[in-house]
Formats: structure tokens, C-alpha cells, sequence
């Protein structure tokens, strides 16, 4: 649950901060999380409206393409 949280809120502030000076932000993984986890905390920030649906589908996209 607090992994989740903190991922979420992780997640949070860089789609915030995307927006800021017109760059994008690569969130780059340093955590051990399946694809799976990430989509899991993907799915459950945007339930909670944490991020929108235009943001949940392209993090999701970036986790799906990434190796």
C-alpha cells in the first residue's frame, strides 16, 4: 500500500512537472517492478484521479514499449 502510494505520488509529480517549460520528463525506473506492478499503480492513480486518461494512456504506452 505505501509502495503504491509513493509510486503514485512519484508518478504524480512528474506529470506535473511535464508541463512545466514545454520539455518532456522521462521517469526512468530505479525501482525492481514488473510491468505488471507498473500498470497495476498506473490503473489505481488514475481510478483515483490522480492523473487523467490522456496521462494514464501514455504512461501506459511508455511502460508497454519499454524492454
Amino acid at each position: 500500500m505505501n509502495r503504491t502510494l509513493l509510486s503514485a505520488s512519484a508518478l504524480f509529480l512528474a506529470l506535473s512537472l511535464s508541463g512545466c517549460g514545454g520539455e518532456d520528463v522521462i521517469v526512468q525506473n530505479t525501482s525492481q517492478k514488473t510491468k505488471g506492478q507498473e500498470l497495476v499503480d498506473l490503473q489505481q492513480a488514475y481510478d483515483k484521479g490522480i492523473i487523467t486518461k490522456d496521462e494514464f494512456e501514455k504512461q501506459k504506452q511508455i511502460v508497454l514499449d519499454r524492454k
